[in-house]
């Protein structure tokens, strides 16, 4: 435990939690209109910040309930004029990761943007806060000059939610956001590396930095070590509206290649049965870092790459040329692709920029 008196914060001001909060802000919730809250498929009808549906509760594991309730890939989007911005957080527990950072896992940050459009944000700021707590107040910005600006807020990564309050100038004019092209979704289902481990801030995560350059609302399923293809799963994404395209990127939770053979010709069956001409791409996961030194993992990763374009190609052959084999080899870049991650395995910010670069390309050709 280190001493009030020789915490870092002591010694540099700029390692301090931006706390300080405008006597005069203004107080709103995201629940109401003019604000819209995206990521959350289900939140139109249950107005919970949770990625599944309530009533999937009795369909999936335990684990898989419990990491619904992560808010990784929500956003709170709105426009205003206002010249300051604060945020209240009420989170379900505190910040317990070891090797991803409070931002991370329990943060939020802000993105800011002209108005009228919804690409083109800039980043302007994350929450710093005192990581003991459950509940933190933080202010975003202050002092930018009073014109209209499309504001996007990313939700915490790897902790649920239980109440948000943005806090605006009294004065500021606070309209709804810039429309995106179409209602069609971006839907990706997948693991740990879905889900955002371990960006440093929620903005990092690769399915929020495509969503920046990508005029439509993602959804993000990734389930940090429980996506498992299971038919459940299945069944619930298939509900889902409106879909734009799908991406089943579960690999890296397989057990064992057999695993991945008995599963994912079905997850795809089932989404098939309801969404026969939806895009769907199934992509190989990155390397291992250590891959180079530790051949196992490399024959492992090809076995299962073999497979995944093999199953893809017979598709296709059989008739279904809306499905795409999407090889991940070299998203994390060529010879240096070892540094893209924190523990040899979950991407760092590098990591998840060069992996939404590497299938941006492909998606847009794909759905817009």
């Amino acid at each position: 435990m280190v001493e009030d008196n020789k915490k870092i914060e002591n010694y540099d001001k700029n390692m301090r939690p931006n706390e300080h909060i405008h006597q005069d802000t203004a107080w709103y919730t995201p629940m109401q209109k003019p604000f819209e809250i995206s990521g959350f498929a289900w939140f139109s009808e249950e107005k919970k910040y949770r990625r599944l549906p309530a009533w999937s509760t009795d369909m999936v594991r335990e684990p898989v309930d419990h990491l619904a309730n992560h808010t990784a890939g929500g956003q709170i989007r709105f426009q205003s004029d206002t010249t300051s911005l604060s945020i209240k957080v009420t989170l379900k527990d505190r910040a317990n990761m070891s090797h991803m950072p409070a931002t991370g896992q329990c943060g939020v940050d802000c993105y800011v943007g002209d108005a009228h459009t919804t690409t083109g944000l800039q980043y302007v700021n994350s929450t710093k806060y005192n990581v003991d707590l459950i509940k933190y107040e933080c202010n975003l910005f202050e002092g930018l000059k009073p014109e209209m600006r499309h504001i996007v807020l990313n939700l915490p990564l790897y902790q649920g939610v239980e109440e948000i309050q943005i806090g605006l100038d009294p004065d500021a004019t606070t309209i709804k956001p810039p429309q995106y092209q179409s209602n069609k979704k971006v839907i990706i289902y997948g693991t740990s590396i879905t889900q955002g481990g371990c960006a440093t801030r929620p903005g990092m995560m690769y399915s929020n930095i495509l969503s920046r350059n990508i005029p439509l609302e993602f959804i993000n399923l990734g389930f940090s070590g429980n996506g498992k293809g299971e038919p459940e799963l299945a069944k619930i994404i298939s509900d889902i509206n409106d879909p734009a395209c799908l991406i089943v990127d579960y690999e890296g939770n397989c057990s064992s290649t057999e695993h991945l053979r008995k599963t994912l010709p079905e997850f795809i069956k089932i989404y098939r049965a309801k969404h026969p001409l939806v895009p769907i791409i199934i992509p190989s996961r990155i390397p291992y870092a250590r891959e180079n030194l530790m051949p196992h993992l490399y024959e492992k990763r090809i076995e299962r790459k073999q497979f995944e374009q093999s199953l893809v190609n017979s598709l296709r052959q059989q008739g279904d040329l809306n499905i795409y084999f999407f090889d991940g080899s070299h998203s994390l870049g060529g010879g240096d692709f070892y540094e893209c991650t924190v523990d040899g395995s979950h991407p760092t910010d590098l990591g998840f920029l060069r992996m939404a670069r590497a299938i941006e390309p492909v998606l847009k050709t794909l759905v817009l």
